[in-house]
């Protein structure tokens, strides 16, 4: 019986590994220009709002970077939660959501107001490991 529960365990604790991207390298190529990286978040004297920013993340960003944000291996997905993500400036991850990926596959969120894109930004910002 002990077995069995350590087994149970030992699968329990692996499982969000299966669901990561461990592989995840960032696009080096993928930079934002000076002056988006310069821009500062409006909303972030507002940190109650990443509560909001968590809803439109569960509902435009999950598929491909899970609920965790730990990204998915099969998606190539960015892990979020990642110190070289969490380290980029906030006007960085917000032309990152603007702007996309097409090359590794991340679309661009332009056509959501800005306002709610700042918001995932917030979120992101509560990710952790």
């Amino acid at each position: 019986m002990k077995l069995i529960g350590w087994g149970l365990f030992a699968a329990l604790l692996a499982t969000p590994a299966f669901a990561q991207n461990p592989r995840y390298q960032p696009d080096p190529e993928w930079r934002a220009p000076a002056e988006a990286q310069a821009r500062e978040n409006p909303l972030a004297a507002r940190p109650e709002l990443a509560a909001g920013g968590r809803k439109l993340f569960i509902r435009n960003c999950v598929e491909c970077h899970g609920r965790d944000g730990a990204g998915m291996e099969k998606k190539h997905s960015a892990d979020l939660q990642l110190s070289l993500v969490q380290q980029q400036s906030d006007g960085t991850l917000f032309w990152k959501i603007t702007n996309g990926n097409a090359k590794c596959g991340m679309p661009s969120f332009s056509k959501l107001p800005e306002l709610q894109r700042w918001q995932i930004v917030l979120y992101i910002r509560t990710l952790k490991p």
